[in-house]
């Protein structure tokens, strides 16, 4: 059993401090001023913010191994706990568009890994059903439409270890669509070349979300209205944004959390520098560029995210903090027992400094809950 006490916290974006938070079988048992109950190892925050874990749905590699490069358990294992190291909690391993053989290792992978995961949440499956116009840094021959035989193959093998699917609807059969949508995968809207009638009509048959908002996609056209426009005009569907000030500037970080709002998540993309295989990544400066200089994934963590979207997106802290944890838990059916700090919650958490510095973590099954350096 353990307590965090004299911590500062937001509820319902209001900042409240000097609570005690008691935390009893990884779960979150009591947030109170009261006096602390004997019997537990009490954690004293001296006034430091208690978040929830950071939430990442796309993010290809941390710490070492580039997971699509090496496909194995040992890869999860090694992003797992380096992620929680970092304050990121929760996350789905990312597949971009490649050889069915790989997207094969990578779900016999994560079923190896699942019983021993920690933050490890499932697959997200980039690709490879996407729109070759809008294919960034994705590899053009592996792309492909996408069959109600091979996806309905695909998810009977996965066995529950996919959870997202980035698609581009505009190109896929409608029974296919419906397949996903009826075994409920997450299915978000990228590398799409859609137009506002199409991005609406994907939206409302049940993609829920998009993929890194204006990278891979049209730009919005004043004449000639797209996807971007439809998610802003859409009143439920969401849309995540790599918040690294290379991917999309911070004034349309800005722009967009003013329009979405709650609608908004951030994810990192992130890789890490792999020089074999069909995705190659070097680190040029403060970003990742594949060898012909395009740019690829992110080298950022969700907490460095955070701090970005509050020094120069003008978002307050509290609402940032929620597009790390509270939004992307609620797109994923999570948000129950992750991503908000109250009573029957999963206690992982992370302490951060009034400067936004990560001060501990703690996360269920690594050490009882004890900080990670």
């Amino acid at each position: 059993m353990l307590a965090i006490k004299n911590c500062k916290f937001f509820a319902d974006g209001l900042q409240v401090a000097g609570h005690n938070v008691l935390i009893d079988g990884g779960e979150i048992v009591k947030i109170s001023t009261e006096e602390i109950p004997s019997g537990f190892n009490i954690v004293d925050a001296e006034g430091s913010y208690l978040s929830p874990g950071f939430i990442d749905l796309q993010i290809y590699g941390s710490g070492k191994d580039l997971f699509s490069a090496y496909p194995t358990a040992e890869t999860l294992r090694q992003m797992d706990l380096d992620l929680i190291s970092k304050g990121t909690t929760g996350f789905l391993a990312c597949v971009a568009t490649n050889k069915p053989e790989v997207v094969d290792l990578s779900i016999a992978a994560a079923k190896a890994y699942r019983s021993e995961a920690r933050g490890f949440l499932g697959l997200h499956l980039e690709g490879p059903y996407i729109n070759p116009k809008r294919r960034g840094a994705h590899i053009e021959k592996f792309i492909c439409k996408a069959s109600l035989d091979e996806v309905k193959r695909l998810l009977e093998y996965a066995d529950g270890t996919v959870k997202m699917m980035t698609i581009a609807a505009e190109l896929q059969d409608d029974e296919v669509i419906n397949y996903l949508v009826d075994n409920g995968i997450v299915l978000s809207l990228g590398h799409s070349d859609a137009d506002f009638e199409q991005a609406t009509t994907a939206y409302n048959r049940g993609f829920k979300t998009t993929t890194h908002l204006f990278n891979a996609m049209p730009s919005i056209h004043h004449r000639s209205p797209n996807l971007p426009a439809a998610v802003f005009s859409h009143s439920t569907a969401m849309a995540s944004i790599i918040a690294d000030g290379n991917h999309v500037d911070f004034e349309i970080v800005k722009m967009s959390y003013k329009l979405l709002k709650e609608r908004m998540f951030l994810i990192t993309d992130a890789v890490t520098s792999c020089n074999i295989g069909p995705y190659q990544h070097q680190l040029s400066g403060e970003k990742f560029i594949t060898p012909d200089g395009t740019l690829s994934g992110s080298n950022i963590t969700m907490l460095q995210a955070v701090q970005n979207c509050v020094a120069h997106c003008d978002i307050p802290l509290s609402e940032a903090i929620n597009l790390a944890t509270l939004n992307p838990a609620r797109l994923m059916g999570l948000n129950e027992k992750t991503g908000s700090l109250k009573v029957g919650s999963k206690a992982d958490l992370v302490l951060l400094s009034d400067k936004l510095d990560l001060l501990k973590v703690f996360a269920e099954g690594v050490e009882h809950l004890s900080l990670i350096n």
